[in-house]
C-alpha cells in the first residue's frame, strides 16, 4: 500500500475562490500540558507556538483555515483501499505491544437463540480495540516525525490509546477532544502524558482544530478511523477472531467512524467470504448507513447518545472504500436497546462495556437479526471506557426498559394510614420501593385524597405485572409511566403505558 506525504499541505492564499479562513467562536478552551499559554497578560493574547489560537473581548476563538488544510491520508478523491497484506503485517508489528484478547462462548446464548461468542477487546490495557491501530501507526513513523510527535481528534478510546503507546515508544502525543468527550478519559489521557484540548461542539469541530494544530506545529495528524495505518491494526482484530472461532456464521460489529469494521470485515471476508458481516449503529449517529444511501460518505448530523464512541458525523473516505463491499447488513438501534444490552453484559457476563461496546448485542435484543437464530455469531465488546455516572443512568434506563425499575402515581386516602396501607400492599407481593413522595396541593380530587408517586423495583416482567393488576383491583387512579419493554419477552407482557 503507497501512503502520500503526511504532511498537511496549505493552498497558494492567492488562489482564486479559496475560503481563506473563518472563526470558531469557542465558549472556552481546556488545554493540559506546558506547551500552550498566554504570552502577555493583555485580553488580546495569542497561544505560544499556536499562532491561530487567541482571546478577542474575553472570547476564545481559532482561525480555521478548514478549506485549504486536508489531511493527505484521508483523501475523497482518491480514497486508500486496505489490503489483507496491510493487516498481517500490522499483525506481527504490534504484538509485542498489544493484548491478544479472549473470545469466549456467552450465556447470552440461551437467551438470544444464538451460538454467541463475545470477543472482550475492552481488556486491552487503555479498555478498548483503539490501541491495536494506535500502536502501529506509531510504529511506522519515519524517526523524525517520532520526534516531532503527533495530533489527532478523539472522542476518547483513540486518544487514550494514541497517548498510552506514544508515553511508551517515547513519541509526544497531543489529542483534541469535543467538549461531549468522558470525563474519566480525559483524564486519563492526561495521566498517561498526553497534552489534550477539550473543544468542539462533535468529532468535526475537534478535527478542524486538530488540523490546524498539525500544520501550525509541523505534527503528523492520525485520523482514529481513516488513516490506513489505523485500519491495518484494527483488522488484527478480525484475524484474531479467525483464529479463536471455527465455522463462524456472522460478525456483528459497531460502526462510527468506520475504520474497525473495515479492518474486521476485510480479514474475516479474505480468510471466510462466506462469514455474514453486520454494522451496527445507534439510530442518533447513523453516519454509516447514510453513506450508504449516498454513495460516499456524507456529512450526517448527531445527537447526543448513550454509544458516544459510534458519534461520528462523517465516515471515513478511506474505511468507505474498503467496508461498503465487504458488509452485507446494516442495521440501527434505540437508544433503549442500547442500555438494556449494556445491563445484560454487566448481569449475565459480568462486564462492564460502554455503548459502542454493547451496540452489536443491541441489534439482537431488538429483533433486527431473527435470521442469525441457531448461527454461531461473534460480538465485538470493543471498548469499556464509561463514566461511573453514566453506567450508573445506563443500568437504571436498561432496568425501567426491561420492566424491573416501575414508574407510577396512584390517589389514595389522606387519612392516618393510607399510604401505610399502600406499602403494605406492595410488600405483600414482594415489591422494593425506590422512592416514595406524595403530592396534596396539585390533584383534582377531594382534599381527603392524595396523590403518591412511588419508584419501585420488580423481579421482572410477570412480577410488574402481578403490581399492576393489584394497583388496578384496589384504586380508582393509577398512572404508570410509558415501559418499553423488550420483544424477546413477548407482545403479551408489555405493561400498559398508564391507566385511569
Amino acid at each position: 500500500m503507497s501512503l502520500p506525504d503526511s504532511t498537511p499541505q496549505r493552498q497558494d492564499a492567492a488562489t482564486p475562490g479559496i475560503k481563506l479562513s473563518h472563526h470558531i467562536d469557542l465558549p472556552y478552551l481546556y488545554v493540559s500540558g506546558s506547551n500552550f499559554g498566554p504570552k502577555t497578560s493583555s485580553p488580546d493574547w495569542d497561544f505560544c507556538g499556536v499562532p491561530h489560537l487567541f482571546r478577542q473581548n474575553g472570547l476564545v476563538k481559532i482561525k480555521v483555515t478548514t478549506d485549504d488544510i486536508t489531511d493527505p491520508l484521508c483523501s475523497s478523491v482518491s480514497p486508500v483501499q486496505l489490503h489483507f497484506e496491510d493487516i498481517t503485517s500490522a499483525a506481527f508489528k504490534i504484538k509485542s505491544g498489544v493484548l491478544v484478547t479472549p473470545c469466549m462462548r456467552s450465556h447470552l446464548s440461551e437467551l438470544t437463540g444464538m451460538d454467541v461468542y463475545l470477543k472482550k477487546d475492552f481488556l486491552q490495557y487503555t479498555g478498548s480495540f483503539k490501541e491495536r491501530g494506535a500502536c502501529y501507526a506509531l510504529l511506522m513513523l519515519p524517526e523524525e516525525q517520532k520526534r516531532k510527535g503527533v495530533i489527532s481528534a478523539s472522542l476518547g478510546n483513540h486518544a487514550l490509546a494514541l497517548s498510552y503507546h506514544g508515553h511508551r515508544l517515547n513519541i509526544p502525543v497531543t489529542v483534541v477532544m469535543p467538549t461531549v468527550a468522558p470525563i474519566m478519559k480525559i483524564q486519563a489521557c492526561e495521566q498517561h502524558g498526553a497534552r489534550v484540548v477539550v473543544q468542539g461542539n462533535d468529532m468535526g469541530d475537534a478535527k478542524r482544530i486538530a488540523m490546524q494544530l498539525s500544520k501550525d506545529q509541523d505534527l503528523v495528524y492520525i485520523n482514529g478511523y481513516d488513516h490506513p495505518h489505523i485500519m491495518a491494526g484494527q483488522g488484527t482484530l478480525g484475524l484474531e477472531i479467525a483464529d479463536q472461532v471455527s465455522n463462524l456464521d456472522a460478525v456483528i460489529v459497531p460502526v462510527g467512524g468506520g475504520g474497525l469494521i473495515a479492518g474486521v470485515a476485510l480479514a474475516i471476508k479474505t480468510l471466510y467470504p462466506k462469514t455474514i458481516i453486520i454494522g451496527v449503529e445507534s439510530v442518533r449517529c447513523a453516519s454509516f448507513s447514510r453513506a450508504l444511501e449516498a454513495g460516499k460518505p456524507v456529512y450526517t448530523p448527531i445527537e447526543s447518545t448513550l454509544a458516544d464512541g459510534l458519534a461520528v458525523p462523517m465516515v471515513g473516505y478511506n474505511a468507505f472504500a474498503t467496508a461498503a463491499p465487504l458488509i452485507d447488513k446494516m442495521v440501527m438501534v434505540k437508544e433503549e436497546w442500547i442500555a438494556i444490552a449494556i445491563l445484560r453484559l454487566v448481569e449475565l457476563e459480568k462486564c462492564v462495556v460502554e455503548g459502542a461496546g454493547a451496540a452489536g448485542l443491541a441489534a439482537i435484543l431488538a429483533g433486527h437479526l431473527s435470521e442469525l437464530k441457531g448461527k454461531k455469531v461473534v460480538l465485538p465488546l470493543c471498548g469499556g471506557n464509561i463514566d461511573t455516572t453514566i453506567l450508573g443512568r445506563c443500568l437504571d434506563r436498561g432496568l425501567a426498559c426491561d420492566g424491573r425499575l416501575l414508574k407510577f402515581s396512584v390517589t389514595v386516602s389522606d387519612r392516618p394510614g393510607g399510604i401505610a396501607e399502600l406499602c403494605r400492599q406492595m410488600a405483600s407481593i414482594g415489591i422494593s420501593i425506590k422512592d416514595i413522595m406524595h403530592e396534596r396541593a396539585w390533584i383534582q380530587s377531594d382534599v381527603f385524597s392524595v396523590e403518591v408517586k412511588v419508584v419501585c423495583e420488580t423481579r421482572d416482567i410477570e412480577h410488574a405485572n402481578m403490581l399492576k393488576k393489584m394497583l388496578y383491583e384496589n384504586y380508582k387512579r393509577v398512572i404508570f409511566g410509558e415501559i418499553p419493554s423488550p420483544s424477546l419477552l413477548g407482545s403479551e407482557n408489555v405493561l400498559a403505558s398508564g391507566h385511569v
